[in-house]
């Protein structure tokens, strides 16, 4: 595929993402979702935000799979998007749990494309401690 195909459909990507009720659910994700155990993840599947987390993680698997499948190239996708290690992050630890309650394939894409990354791994525990500075930051403030 030529390059600005690859950049064409990464365009589309940020499109997508720039949809009003994607944004909603990547705002609620980010900021409000902070799973601490497989409950809590299964709390908010049933809740009023299944919808939002669903949809944010349907479409990072969604765009992990065009990279692991040579739609876009991987240098290029990670150069031009870096929320993927926050969504993988917050949901990593329970993974196992997750796939052995819903099924094997769960954010297996996703999963991938963190593995094929160089240093994916390190990049989501970063992630993982920015976020949980910026919280412990944020209730501090409140106090």
């Amino acid at each position: 595929m030529a390059i600005q195909d690859e950049a064409a459909l990464i365009l589309k990507l940020y499109d997508l993402r720039r949809e009003e009720t994607m944004r909603t659910a990547r705002d609620w994700y980010a900021r409000e979702f902070n799973p601490e155990s497989m409950a809590d993840l299964e709390k908010e599947l049933a809740g009023e935000h299944s919808g939002h987390l669903r949809m944010v993680t349907s479409y990072w698997e969604m765009a992990a799979a065009f990279v692991n499948n040579g739609a876009i190239n991987l240098q290029l996708f990670n150069d031009t998007n870096g929320e993927q290690y926050l969504v993988f992050g917050k949901i990593e630890p329970f993974l196992k749990e997750i796939r052995s309650a819903y099924g094997p394939q769960y954010l297996i894409q996703l999963e991938k494309l963190i593995d094929a990354t160089p240093g994916g791994r390190e990049r989501v525990a970063g992630m993982k401690e920015r976020m949980k500075a910026m919280r412990a930051r944020l209730a501090a403030a409140q106090k």
